[in-house]
């Protein structure tokens, strides 16, 4: 396996590793001064309530990046171009018009919804995930095929949708995983960040969150990229 096949998938769980370190380490929290245009979308009902989001964010531009400058048919131009339309849009669809964004706000509304309804919380709970997993996954996926995909099969329509249907339905459901797995870091005790900053216990329970989270989803990406350069 070429070494590009595994630092693709690899680099996006690294980075969101790296940026839970870096926040630790300075001691980043609601406390923090922070310029007076930045603090509406860090401070806030989403962040607090779902805060290992903001590495999740992280994970899904450094996917992005990584598809664009790795191996793949694209010009160098298609890559920049789709590449940073790709970072801006999952940007917007996370940020706008505070922290969450759609994809918080629409997996939570819901699943909100959803236990109005009266289903079950856990139920409610899940379809609410399944949610923020789709929108999430959509952008990124998205951004990143028309980055650096071959967007012409060589095999025929047909033998490429049916590879590529497996493919998301794999993405979308180790997605779903993650989203679930880390909408549950508040209630699981992983620190009370944002309101202060992390302990090194808690930094070190939330770096094992996120890795538990990502990785399924990085497995795919590994896959499919053996299989392509294969």
């Amino acid at each position: 396996m070429r070494p590009a096949t595994i630092l693709v998938p690899a680099a996006p769980i690294v980075a969101a590793l790296l940026a839970l370190a870096c926040v630790a380490v300075l001691g980043l929290s609601q406390r923090s001064d922070l310029p007076a245009a930045v603090e509406p979308l860090f401070y806030g009902f989403f962040l607090d309530r779902y805060p290992l989001y903001a590495f999740a964010l992280v994970y899904g531009i450094v996917r992005i990046a990584a598809a664009a400058s790795g191996p793949g048919p694209a010009s160098v131009p298609r890559r920049v171009v789709w590449g940073s339309v790709g970072i801006l849009l999952l940007l917007a669809v996370s940020l706008y018009p505070t922290f969450g964004g759609l994809v918080l706000r629409g997996g939570f509304m819901t699943g909100g919804v959803a236990f109005l309804a009266q289903l079950p919380m856990w139920l409610a709970y899940m379809i609410g995930a399944a949610v923020a997993a789709l929108l999430f996954g959509t952008v990124t996926g998205l951004s990143v095929a028309l980055a650096n995909r071959r967007l012409r099969p060589r095999t025929g329509w047909w033998p490429a949708l049916r590879r590529a249907g497996a493919t998301l339905l794999l993405s979308f459901l180790a997605l779903w995983f993650a989203a679930a797995l880390i909408g549950l870091a508040r209630d699981e005790g992983i620190g009370p960040w944002p309101r202060r900053a992390f302990t090194l216990v808690e930094a070190l329970s939330a770096a094992g969150l996120i890795l538990v989270a990502a990785l399924p989803h990085a497995l795919v990406g590994a896959f499919r990229s053996g299989r392509r350069a294969a």
